[in-house]
Parts: structure tokens; sequence; C-alpha cells
């Protein structure tokens, strides 16, 4: 099934014309707000965090999926791997904290819902 693209309209008081929000860029916002937060080892199914830098910031919507209603609320969904020994509960609700904030500050849209889903466990020791 093929995903529908949108672009989200955002008031402006100004009068010089409007803002349009593209959703994958609401995506990236959520992807990277996420990776902000400590023990979150990478978005599921994506690249880590060293190859993102190399192959660009677009890879790292592959995680999220943001559904946008017809009133501009966004509901947000992502699929995490966390770092091993980090409390899932608490960086899950660190990750909806930082998530919403990062959307609403950036773009203006208001954020209802952030659901997250732990896809994985990074094991990874360094020694």
């Amino acid at each position: 099934m093929a995903e529908t693209k949108h672009d989200y309209s955002i008031e402006t008081n100004d009068g010089l014309g409007e803002v349009q929000i593209a959703d994958e860029v609401v995506a990236i916002i959520a992807a990277l707000a996420a990776m902000e937060v400590k023990g979150v080892s990478s978005m599921a199914g994506n690249i880590t965090s060293e190859v993102i830098n190399k192959l660009g910031v677009k890879n790292l919507s592959k995680g999220v999926k943001i559904v946008v209603d017809e009133e501009d609320i966004v509901r947000v969904a992502l699929s995490l791997n966390l770092d091993y020994g980090y409390n899932v509960p608490e960086t899950s609700a660190k990750v909806q904290r930082k998530v919403k904030q990062a959307i609403e500050t950036m773009t203006g849209l208001e954020v209802s819902d952030v659901n997250v889903r732990i896809a994985g466990v990074n094991v990874d020791v360094e020694e």
C-alpha cells in the first residue's frame, strides 16, 4: 500500500503568505527528538545514528508514522530500539514528552498522541 504524502498549512498573522510543512518533515522532527533521549539506540528497522550523518537525515523517518486529522492535530507512532539496561516505561515517557514538545515548538501543530513501540533492545556492550 502506497503512503500518501501531505502538506500542512500553518496560520501566520503577518499577511506575508502561507507556510506549509510536509508530513515527512514532521516525521523527521519526531525521529530526531526521540534519538536525543538517552537510552534510545535507533529507530526500529533503520540505520544506526553513526551512519545517519553519512547517508542523510531523510532515512531517519522510516520508524515514524504521522497522522494529522482535519483539525491539524498530530498523532505520532514511533518504533524504537532501546539500549540494554534502560527502564522501558521511563525512557518511553521521556521520548513521548520530547517528541510532543519538539513538534509543537517547531511547527505550531498540536500533538494529541505519541505512541511508542519498543521493537528491540541493543545489547552491544563496548569493552
